[in-house]
């Protein structure tokens, strides 16, 4: 075997992390293409009222994916949680296309949303636990283009088909059903063994206590990943430094110190920027078009405001290993705060406009991601899994939220400008948050520290 091909092959990881995330992209927008098209003809009995319904119980789902079934990857492996998490979702996704009311519709979203919403956290944990030390902005950043990558892709795609809005819903299900046995095949694990469950020829596999130590021997660090003794790949840095200290973690262990008020203030941000981040992917067209815009109008500027996203995060990913998260993650709620705040002003410009939206995604989007990259810096690698799962669930809280209180506020015909001062509002409140955050947490006696620079 070549080294080129070694070379090669670790890239699966990268690329299908990316591909787990493009899943989760759809799941973001995919009803704000569609629900201007629902209200508008009222197919399944739709009206304002529905559509928050269906995007609530949505959001629901995911937040139960994401606090109870996310932590599985710290105690059975990350990959077996994507495969059948992936799976789960695409199911569910197809199955919307057959619900005969508002009703069904919204309990078939609520079950896919049970199965992605444990495939961001499992991903950016997977990652984080394969990237080199010292990149976890970027590597946390980098597989998140992928959530915006398919936002950008399903608003493009909904410009064609909608107002055919089923066919969203199709190409879904169909593109999460093709990703699987990719994940199946060629995703290696990167726990170790007695985490993972076994042992697997191929796998990647993290450093950590090994089998003798569980047996009463010394517990010895290790990384090791099966490839030809004549070519043996390069090891990660990232994976020499995972602190087994028990049989699996849970949410339990960010009840003890030194993690209580950390997790209390990074759960506050992300509940703010998930606020931000759905409210805005479920609800901007109806926005613009109760500013007076077209429905057209409201879909490009869906786009727009992902083509955004997917620039911010590269930049925030390079300036967060640079200068550190916390700095980083700081200035961009700020900055997310003032142009959701330009936003509520009419502009007759369409330059503007879109210069404006597409100003306002570099921010918000790449703030909420930044989070998880500073959660992954923060927490050991044995509860990394577990601490982006809460950091996730309940930022889930926060994308209920955010449609839930935009559905109420168009319902009642103040969206706009409303809508936008509730955003930016979120936004200065999550940088009161992180400000409580420390920059490193410093390990309670006994414990290994397994934390670096952020």
């Amino acid at each position: 075997m070549s080294t080129l091909s070694v070379a090669r092959r670790s890239q699966w990881p990268v690329w299908l992390c990316w591909l787990a995330m493009v899943l989760d992209g759809f799941d973001l927008v995919v009803l704000g293409t569609v629900i201007p098209t629902l209200i508008k003809t009222q197919d399944l009995g739709f009206d304002a009222v529905g559509a928050t319904y269906a995007a609530t119980i949505s959001l629901v789902g995911v937040g139960i994916g994401a606090l109870f079934i996310a932590p599985l990857s710290d105690r059975f492996g990350r990959r077996r949680l994507l495969v059948a998490c992936v799976a789960w979702f695409s199911l569910f996704t197809l199955a919307v296309v057959f619900a005969p009311n508002v009703a069904m519709f919204g309990i078939f979203r609520l079950l896919a949303g049970v199965g992605l919403g444990a495939c961001l956290p499992a991903a950016l944990a997977y990652m984080n636990d394969y990237a080199p030390a010292g990149t976890a902005g970027k590597s946390t950043t980098r597989t998140m283009t992928g959530y915006h990558v398919g936002a950008v892709a399903t608003a493009f795609l909904a410009i064609l088909v909608v107002p055919d809005w089923r066919i969203m819903f199709v190409v879904g299900g169909v593109a999460g059903f093709v990703l699987v046995p990719f994940l199946w095949f060629r995703l290696p694990e990167t726990l170790p063994p007695v985490q993972a469950g076994t042992e697997v020829k191929g796998e990647i596999i993290a450093a950590g206590e090994t089998a003798e130590a569980r047996r009463g021997g010394p517990a010895r660090p290790h990384r090791h990943i099966a490839v030809p003794a004549a070519e043996p790949e390069a090891a990660p840095a990232s994976l020499l430094a995972a602190d087994q200290t028990d049989d699996g973690a849970s949410f339990r262990d960010l009840t003890r110190k030194p993690y209580p008020l950390v997790a209390l203030g990074i759960a506050v941000a992300s509940f703010m920027g998930l606020l931000l981040v759905y409210g805005l992917n479920t609800w901007l067209p109806q926005l613009m078009s109760s500013a007076g815009y077209t429905v057209s109008t409201g879909l490009v500027l869906l786009l727009v405001l992902n083509v955004g996203a997917v620039v911010g995060l590269i930049v925030a990913g390079i300036l967060a290993d640079k200068h550190g998260t916390k700095k980083i993650v700081l200035l961009w709620f700020v900055l997310s705060a003032l142009f959701l705040a330009v936003l509520s002003i009419k502009m007759q410009s369409e330059f503007l406009l879109n210069a404006a939206v597409f100003v306002t995604g570099v921010f918000v989007f790449s703030s909420q991601v930044l989070v998880y990259a500073w959660v992954s810096q923060l927490f050991p690698a044995r509860l990394r899994g577990t601490a982006l799962g809460f950091a996730a669930g309940v930022g889930r809280l926060g994308a209920i939220m955010g449609p839930a209180v935009t559905g109420t506020l168009v319902a009642a015909g103040v969206a706009y400008p409303w809508g936008f001062y509730v955003f930016a509002g979120a936004a200065l409140l999550g940088v009161l948050a992180l400000v409580t955050v420390p920059h490193a947490i410093a390990p309670a006696p006994g414990q290994a520290s397994g934390v670096g620079r952020s």
